[in-house]
């Protein structure tokens, strides 16, 4: 393998390689792989669903201060602040 081999930027190591061919090669548990699932974690009891909006740059811009300053994902902020309207 080449020496700047990554996966989306880590750079990967042949010791590594050696490591999951040993767990591919020990078997692996289908069922647990099988509960895993695919996609996102749902939110709540029901599918969420995705709405699409336009905002400027500037809109865009005060919701990432915000969610920067406050630890949180653009995406809650903006849940947050649909909450708060709607109430």
């Amino acid at each position: 393998m080449s020496a700047d081999e990554t996966i989306n930027g880590v750079p990967v190591s042949e010791e590594q390689i050696e490591e999951w061919a040993a767990e591919a090669e020990a078997g692996y548990d289908v069922e647990a792989l099988k509960k895993r699932g695919r996609g996102r974690p749902g939110r709540g009891a029901e599918p969420s669903q995705v709405v699409a909006l336009r905002l400027t740059s500037e809109e865009l811009a005060a919701i990432d201060v915000r969610a920067a300053r406050e630890g949180k994902t653009r995406s809650e902020v903006i849940r947050e602040a649909l909450a708060t309207f709607a109430a």
